[in-house]
């Protein structure tokens, strides 16, 4: 698998993780699970992202 295949795919799969952390948290009342979601659904934005510019340049 391409470098910037993995990054799109890990980037994704963060991004449902803190999803459903953020969801968890919320009907929890757990504001730092919620908190952890945000930001692993934050960080699997940008991994994402740097897999499509991988891509565009071809590495």
């Amino acid at each position: 698998m391409k470098s910037s295949a993995r990054d799109e795919a890990e980037g994704t799969l963060h991004q449902m993780k803190g999803k459903i952390k953020e969801i968890a948290g919320k009907i929890g009342m757990n504001r730092d699970l919620e908190a952890e979601g945000k930001e692993e659904n934050k960080v699997g934005k940008v991994q994402e992202k740097i897999g499509e510019i991988k891509e565009v340049l071809g590495k």
